[in-house]
């Protein structure tokens, strides 16, 4: 007996994607599994075609011993008969069944041997991906991450509902075999598709089940869902029934909603790239086999989606993959409901309010344009199409448009005029007739697509449209004769095309011998051996050149050559988070030296974009050449997050670390990630906190936690408080004797009316950046677009993200939602706001200056402060109440006042002990002790002591 015998079928009813090519990589993925004792058995259909019946044979003879060729009866034609006679033959411990074209990791069949023996387990499940696109990318299934987090056994399905809910167990798991024939396991032969129904049957079935993270099985093939939707369907319910029947319905329930997203809105997206009358045949069977309800809990444009497709409108289906590729364009009129409530359309009544389109105005919102003919007519070409256009985004005014055609990559553009222009209430039905062979003048070099747009105007507003068609719109011999610039040997013949974001575009090509010879010799050109040469040559060069614009070697440069260079006197480079802003404390300084008319020469360093930060002062862009040159010859450092840490710090430079806020989670080597890092990693962060000859800090608990976490000796802590928190202690101060009104200039910039109150909802940074150093888009865990409908009258709610990551925001009615994420200065936000919710933020301390309501929204306390550690338990010492639920959080929101009076005393008393030294003189005092001459040789003896680490 073997320890695995892996099923693979040949020629069952999937059609192509069982040729010989896709068996023969199954079988060789067996053969070369790290586990010598597991076997390929090789289930030959009696109607294998000739190719297919070779290749079997050849691997069965090439290895005898590993590769068994069984012929079933030839009554056996569907892939389930197949499959019951490859478990009927299978002798190893474990089986496995592999569709033709799946692959096993190299390690697969160990890995779920071991952990069945070690779990005994009768079912073993891993990960698997499938193939996307044309390239043959690999991509799993994005439910598997959360699915597969770890290795566990579960003692039954239920426990890991994930298997069932999703097709998890379609391949990429194994069953113990005298388990399987325990329990009577079969695939239905007269099911298509039935791998979806036989693993929730083998689960609910066995009882141990072990998942382990391991990659098992790569090159799944995407399922033909337009060809096979009946069957999908079939299988669906079938797995549905079977949950039921085990008392399940919530199961039930979530399966339903997972096979929307997983098959229904992936069949609506590929629409446009069926052709027209298998769009229709497709939404026929859709309107014959889709009969449950479509769930409401699923996304609005998800539900449209799958309503349009059970209805059978092949149009309506049509419009909606547009939307959910988009979800910013307005693709349907929309229809007001009861309640104000906005439904996509009067033949689709759903309720669609939350993609906040009816906030939008003409010229701001994206509207779809669909074109509905695309033909020659005349020597020119005949565009038709219809502009969405719902009444309340329709302005008062007469309707002109335009036709541009822009090169793509480029700045030039062509444009004809649109003669026939009707607005008819939900749309505007437009024509033109382009002579694009006179008119649309290519170079013919590197400008040979355009693309299509229409450009309406309105009362001088103007809105910019591509045009969306399905794939096969302008199929057929629709084409132009070309002019371009350099001649007819450059291209002859203009194309219209559908791309693949479904816009029309013209492509210049060259369909007469001139040019297409042109073409070839050009291609010969460049791609004969000393043109390759030429090519490497090149591509060599441009890494040399990158090496020298990589950090790597400018911080290399910069510790060997530049740290050599005489300081200048007097110079004081600023950054404020990384560069990412113009604010925080070093902005209170840099203030604070200018009022009191200091002779230093500040440079401040900024990250993508110079726009907000001061005229006075020379601004550098971080990690290029001229912000090395300004800090090697700086005589000051001003950060609130650290200089990069490979940079070395000048032996005659004073480095100044304001930091960014006190300390609820644990820092530096108190974090877990932290000790977990190797030798030369902690060190690395020891050296660069070792550059620091001062560190502000705010109370004696920064002494306790962030000074010790950072191993600071005591000379180097400034006792003075946070520079940027002078601000709101001077309007904690303005507003008892003043009151709060008139309100901060910040107010009327964002529009914010003076009859609300404001909300500043400032949640903590809750991982890593993005790739390539961009900010990580993050959904918040507050849904503010129920704080807009249920405070929206009373309450501004300012969304201010972390400054690593950016919020994606709902549309919501004008003033009741504001993201003020980019805003330079948060203290500003701060003395506008009314109210604060946060979570772990440290800018509940700096608020807590004010005296002023403080809400606490954590519904993962427990877990955050475990796996990240905290410093003190929030429960206790919180400023405001901790809310776990949304619906506590409103609740406490609803009734402030008296929410205010009970924790008055704990956020004094929390302001007392972390914010002591906030006395609103930090700045004076931190320039006194630093910037000015005496400061500086008062501090000249320990600053020599720490130069040059």
């Amino acid at each position: 007996m073997t320890d695995f015998s892996c099923v693979i079928t040949a020629d069952g009813e999937n059609g192509g994607s069982e040729g010989p090519d896709a068996l023969r990589a199954s079988v060789v993925s067996v053969l070369g599994q790290s586990l010598r004792g597991s076997e390929a058995v090789v289930v030959l259909a009696a109607r294998a075609d000739a190719p297919t019946r070779t290749a079997a044979r050849a691997l069965a003879d090439s290895s005898p011993d590993r590769v068994r060729l069984i012929h079933p009866d030839p009554a056996a034609r569907t892939t389930g008969a197949l499959r019951n006679a490859g478990l009927d033959a299978a002798t190893g411990r474990y089986v496995l069944v592999l569709t033709p074209g799946e692959r096993l990791h190299r390690h697969a069949c160990r890995n779920l041997w071991q952990a069945g023996e070690r779990s005994r387990a009768d079912l073993v499940a891993g990960r698997w991906s499938r193939t996307v696109g044309e390239g043959g990318k690999e991509q799993e299934p994005p439910w598997q991450g959360e699915l597969y987090a770890r290795s566990r056994t579960v003692a039954r399905f239920a426990d890991a509902p994930g298997l069932v809910v999703r097709d998890a167990l379609v391949t990429g798991f194994c069953l113990r075999r005298e388990a399987a024939r325990r329990h009577g396991l079969r695939y239905e032969e007269g099911l298509a598709h039935g791998e979806i129904l036989f693993g929730p049957l083998a689960a609910a079935a066995v009882g141990r089940i072990t998942l382990v993270r391991r990659l098992i099985v790569t090159g799944r093939a995407v399922p033909d869902r337009a060809r096979d939707l009946a069957a999908l369907v079939e299988a669906h319910r079938r797995v549905a029934a079977t949950l039921d029947a085990h008392g399940l319905p919530a199961l039930s329930e979530e399966r339903e909603r997972a096979f929307v997203r997983d098959h229904l809105v992936p069949l609506a997206r590929s629409f446009p790239r069926l052709p027209a009358g298998r769009r229709t045949r497709v939404a026929a069977t859709a309107a014959r086999v889709l009969t449950a309800p479509v769930p409401q809990e699923l996304p609005p444009l998800e539900r449209v989606a799958a309503t349009l497709l059970a209805r059978g409108d092949a149009e309506g289906v049509l419009t909606a993959a547009y939307a959910l590729s988009r979800p910013a364009t307005v693709c349907a009129p929309g229809v007001m409901g009861e309640g104000g409530r906005v439904e996509w359309d009067e033949h689709c009544p759903v309720d669609v309010t939350e993609l906040g389109h009816q906030y939008r105005e003409f010229g701001g919102a994206r509207l779809m344009n669909r074109l509905t003919r695309c033909t020659a007519e005349e020597g020119r070409l005949l565009l038709e199409g219809r502009l969405v256009l719902p009444p309340h985004l329709a302005p008062d005014a007469p309707f002109t448009a335009t036709l541009e055609f822009r090169a793509r990559g480029g700045a030039r553009a062509v444009a004809f005029p649109v003669d026939d222009v009707r607005h008819d209430g939900n749309g505007v039905t437009w024509g033109a007739r382009a002579d694009v062979s006179r008119l649309l003048r290519p170079l013919g070099v590197r400008d040979t697509a355009w693309d299509a747009r229409l450009i309406v105007e309105a009362g001088g507003v103007r809105s910019v449209s591509d045009l969306f068609g399905p794939q096969d719109l302008v199929e057929g011999a629709v084409r132009f004769a070309a002019r371009p610039r350099l001649g007819r040997l450059a291209g002859d013949t203009w194309e219209p095309y559908i791309t693949l974001k479904d816009h029309l575009a013209l492509r210049l090509t060259a369909r007469r011998r001139p040019a297409r010879t042109t073409r070839r010799l050009v291609r010969y050109a460049t791609h004969f051996r000393p043109a390759r040469k030429a090519k490497l040559l090149a591509r060599a060069l441009r890494r040399r050149l990158d090496r020298y614009r990589s950090r790597g070697f400018k911080a290399t440069t910069y510790n060997t050559w530049l740290t050599r260079l005489p300081v200048r006197r007097g110079s004081v480079v600023f950054e404020s988070h990384m560069g990412r802003c113009y604010g925080d404390s070093p902005r209170a300084l840099h203030e604070e030296i200018r009022r009191q008319g200091l002779k230093l020469r500040p440079t401040w360093s900024y990250d993508t974009s110079r726009a907000g930060f001061p005229d006075d002062a020379r601004l550098v862009r971080r990690w290029s050449w001229r912000y090395l040159w300004a800090l090697a010859r700086a005589e000051f450092w001003v950060d609130n997050q650290g200089f990069p840490q490979h940079l070395r710090k000048p032996a005659r430079t004073t480095y100044l670390q304001t930091w960014h806020g006190s300390a609820y989670k644990s820092m530096g080597f108190d974090e877990t990630r932290v000790r977990l890092q190797n030798a030369p990693q902690r060190e690395r962060l020891q050296q660069a906190v070792h550059r620091f000859d001062h560190f502000l800090v705010r109370s004696e608990h920064d002494v306790a936690t962030l000074a010790r976490a950072y191993r600071l000796p005591e000379d180097r802590l400034l006792r003075t408080g946070y520079p940027r928190n002078d601000a709101l202690v001077a309007e904690r101060t303005r507003t008892e004797a003043e009151g709060r009104l008139p309100r901060p200039p910040l107010a009327g910039a964002l529009g914010i009316d003076d009859h609300k109150k404001v909300v500043l909802y400032a949640p903590t940074f809750r991982g890593g950046p993005a790739a390539g150093g961009k900010q990580a888009r993050r959904r918040l865990l507050l849904d503010v677009r129920e704080f807009a409908e249920r405070f929206g009258d009373t309450y501004t709610l300012l969304v201010r993200a972390h400054y690593l990551e950016a919020a994606r925001l709902p549309l919501c009615p004008p003033g009741t939602v504001i993201d003020v994420s980019r805003h330079h200065d948060v203290s500003e936000i701060l003395a506008l706001a009314d109210v604060l919710v946060t979570d772990y933020s440290s800018i509940m301390f700096d608020f807590a200056l004010l005296d002023r309501p403080v809400l606490l929204y954590a519904p993962d306390l427990d877990t955050y402060a475990a796996e990240r550690g905290s410093y003190f338990d929030l429960r206790e010492k919180a400023p405001g109440p901790v809310t776990a639920t949304q619906e506590e959080l409103f609740a406490q929101l609803a009734e402030l006042k008296k929410s205010d009076l009970r924790h008055a005393s704990h956020r004094a008393a929390f302001a007392a002990e972390f914010g002591a030294y906030d006395r609103g003189d930090a700045a004076r005092q931190v320039v006194a002790a630093v910037f000015s001459r005496q400061g500086a040789s008062r501090i000249t003896h320990h600053h020599d002591r720490g130069a040059g680490r």
